[in-house]
């Protein structure tokens, strides 16, 4: 008895550790049990009940009755479309669509739509796109007539009749036939409306789709029933695609049947007549604030609640008050975002003291990230000395240059700041003025953004007048702010490629190697790419052609590479000339091209391969965008290796060289563009072509073009070393450029100091 004792203590020892374990198994199947008892009794009784069903709730649909959500919600439940071909049809290519929102269904959230006239189209509906068109993705402006000049930056919209219904019947036809299946929101607004665009944002973002909304200023009809409201439209109302949907077939009755003199109280009476939807000013806990300005009103003066909390206020007699309205909620704005920024920090310092690492956890300033910590010597960033005339760090590599531009800019604008900072921060006891900076260093933390230390020599004053000069030292961080996603039009890689390729005597013998690399890397692959030739004949030569051809050789291998490739043919265009131009040169190849081609402006040394090839055309848009990718240039073996085997490893490949800023050589645009910025640089230099031979593609699209220069390395573009020719007739800036890509090009300074180390060992010795 005691051993079996022993036994029964030893197990309930071993089985203590899991008796919460087995407890709770036990509770959970017991419980489980309980409720499947429950719900099969209660099916029973469903099941036996005589009678039909009783019938759904006033206004709801029938599948809401049983449990299933009704028509309105399909579009928000996920459904699994399974894949079906019929065997017996031809297979056909799934075509996709351009953008992933497009399959999935997405809609953009707000379209805004302002009406106007032709008498306040230029003074009116411009103040209201210099104020707030900026701050809404989509806005149009839609008026009757329409003056003899529209407005630079204005999309308008000119229906041809200023009658008010008219306009307003035309205007929601539109709409609907051009936007409607693209947009959840579509917020009208007059031109006498100033509407605060964030607030209007912000309380889209907090309704539901899934619900026909008709929410503005509620109004009563006159004479009508006290129940129907109307949205007034001198304060903007919000209506949802869903009500945009239904109302659109009703519109033409409502045009020949409803009688009225405001176009907002015909379209609220249509709305209520055939969809039975009332105006309300709050939805979804969502208020819609206006505020009526009265006349002789200063927005400056204005302190009242109701007018800090409005959406929209009206009316707005002129630009003036329309730009005083802009400036005052700006402020209001800005207010609270300074106030919301105090409590957040107030409640980041009483949070800090909780954790473990206590208040010295606090970062400055408090709410930004801390500095970047590097792991090692070759992380460190670098600080970049100024003083108020002078950068040390130049982006051309040279030790001190002229502080201008947007960087005098960003430095008067940080000194100022730091001054007003110390003045509020001692005031009244001290006041501060500057009267020199004695250093200033910047740097730019990818974590936080850009970071300033000043020395600052200071005068300060006191209350009773006295001063004392003294050096102060402060730091300043430019944090980074909300990143933006910047709209860019739609490219693919399906663009045919045209190579155009320059080529001089002192080329001939690169040819060869162009030649054999694009037919493995183009012809080979089937790339949609093609290659015209340049022959640039020096008077000389081109005398002499009939004799001896310089480019005999390459046209030779032209005409082999015709012949293993029936289906290419590959032109070339022959021009005499002492200077080679690289502008001249593409006034010929681009007339002889359409509008548009996308070229790739190529050099001799340039190996091409298909994915370079991509990112041109990906990088490239029409009307848009050009691009000058900068090449990787391979040092010259001879001083990098210095007899050794020349490294032959795929991760290497980028090691023993650099990537030459300095050549501008190669470049992917469209000739549309090239032919537009081109007619402007006709008629600012009037026929002076000497000008041409100090210009290239580049400088073209810099100064007469207005679109974006992409200037990007690029690792697929690889050149082998060569001494290349600088033609000395060309600009002195050109030919500098030339001569500094050669030097450059050498070694880096590590090779050229063993080179030149060992060259003084052999000759000490």
């Amino acid at each position: 008895a005691v051993a079996a004792a022993m036994r029964l203590g030893a197990f309930l020892s071993a089985l203590r550790p899991a008796l919460p374990l087995l407890l709770g198994l036990s509770l959970g199947c017991s419980l489980s049990l309980l409720r499947a008892s429950w719900s099969h009794s209660a099916a029973e009784e469903r099941c036996l009940a005589a009678g039909p069903p009783a019938p759904p709730a006033r206004g709801a649909p029938p599948e809401a009755a049983e449990g299933r959500p009704g028509p309105g919600h399909e579009d928000f439940r996920p459904r699994i479309v399974p894949y079906y071909r019929d065997p017996n049809k031809p297979y056909k290519k799934v075509l996709r669509t351009r953008y992933i929102q497009t399959e999935l269904g997405f809609h953009e959230r707000l379209f805004v739509a302002v009406l106007t006239s032709k008498a306040t189209l230029n003074t009116l509906a411009v103040a209201v796109n210099k104020t707030v068109a900026h701050h809404f993705p989509r806005l149009l402006y839609f008026t009757g007539l329409r003056s003899a000049k529209v407005p630079h930056g204005m999309v308008l919209v000119a229906h041809g009749d200023e009658r008010p219904i008219w306009l307003m019947y035309e205007t929601m036809n539109y709409i609907h036939q051009h936007f409607g299946s693209d947009y959840d929101w579509f917020y009208i607004m007059q031109d006498d409306t100033y509407a605060q665009a964030e607030q209007v944002k912000a309380l889209v973002a907090h309704l539901s789709i899934n619900q026909d909304v008709y929410l503005g200023r509620a109004e009563e009809f006159i004479g009508g029933d006290e129940q129907a409201r109307y949205c007034h439209g001198g304060f903007g109302y919000l209506l949802s695609r869903s009500l945009l949907l239904k109302l659109h077939p009703h519109l033409d009755s409502c045009r020949n049947e409803i009688l009225s003199v405001r176009p907002d109280e015909w379209l609220g009476r249509c709305i209520i007549d055939f969809l039975g939807i009332t105006c309300v000013s709050q939805l979804q806990g969502q208020h819609y604030h206006t505020y009526e300005l009265a006349k002789n009103t200063e927005p400056e003066k204005e302190e009242e609640e109701e007018f800090q909390a409005a959406l929209a206020v009206h009316p707005v007699s002129d630009m003036t008050l329309m730009y005083r309205l802009h400036k005052q909620f700006s402020r209001i704005q800005l207010d609270r975002v300074y106030q919301e920024i105090q409590d957040l920090q107030m409640q980041i310092r009483n949070l800090t003291a909780l954790t473990p690492a206590g208040e010295a956890g606090v970062t400055w300033p408090v709410g930004i990230n801390a500095p970047f910590l590097p792991k090692s010597r070759f992380e460190v960033i670098s600080w970049d000395y100024f003083t108020e005339q002078h950068l040390f760090s130049c982006p051309d590599g040279s030790p001190k240059c002229e502080l201008s531009g947007a960087s005098k800019a960003d430095v008067s604008e940080i000194i100022e700041s730091a001054v007003e900072q110390l003045n509020r921060r001692y005031q009244p006891l001290l006041r501060f003025s500057k009267r020199q900076l004695l250093n200033g260093y910047r740097r730019f933390d990818p974590t936080r953004g850009m970071e300033y230390t000043l020395d600052l020599l200071l005068e300060a004053a006191t209350q009773k007048g006295h001063s004392h000069i003294l050096a102060k030292r402060v730091s300043l961080v430019r944090p980074l702010s909300k990143v933006e996603i910047i709209p860019m039009p739609y490219v693919t890689e399906a663009t045919r490629v045209q190579l155009v390729l320059p080529l001089t005597v002192q080329d001939l013998d690169f040819v060869a190697n162009f030649l054999d690399m694009f037919a493995m890397n183009t012809l080979d692959t089937h790339d949609n790419a093609l290659l015209t030739l340049l022959f640039i004949y020096h008077p000389y030569d081109a005398q002499r052609v009939g004799q001896v051809d310089v480019f005999g050789g390459v046209k030779a291998m032209v005409g082999e590479l015709e012949k293993r490739y029936a289906e290419v043919k590959i032109p070339w265009i022959s021009v005499k000339t002492e200077v080679p131009s690289q502008v001249k040169l593409m006034d010929i190849v681009s007339k002889k091209h359409p509008v548009d081609t996308l070229f790739f402006l190529a050099s001799v040394w340039t190996e091409i391969n298909m994915e370079f090839l991509n990112r041109c055309r990906m990088n490239t848009i029409s009307n848009w965008q050009v691009f000058f990718p900068v090449h990787f240039q391979e040092f010259n073996p001879a001083l990098v290796y210095r007899g050794e085997q020349t490294a032959s490893s795929n991760t290497d490949f980028l090691r023993d060289g650099h990537f030459d800023r300095h050549s501008f050589a190669e470049a992917c645009f469209y000739n549309s563009d090239y032919m537009t910025a081109r007619t402007k640089l006709a008629a600012d230099i009037l026929d002076r072509d000497e000008v041409l031979e100090s210009m290239e593609v580049f400088d073209v699209f810099l100064h007469y073009s207005g679109l974006h220069l992409f200037r990007a390395v690029e690792p697929g573009l690889v050149q082998k070393y060569t001494l290349r020719s600088c033609n000395p007739r060309l600009s002195e800036e050109l030919y500098h450029r030339c001569v500094l890509s050669n030097l450059e090009g050498l070694a880096s300074r590590s090779h050229l100091a063993m080179a030149l180390f060992e060259q003084e060992q052999a000759n000490s010795t």
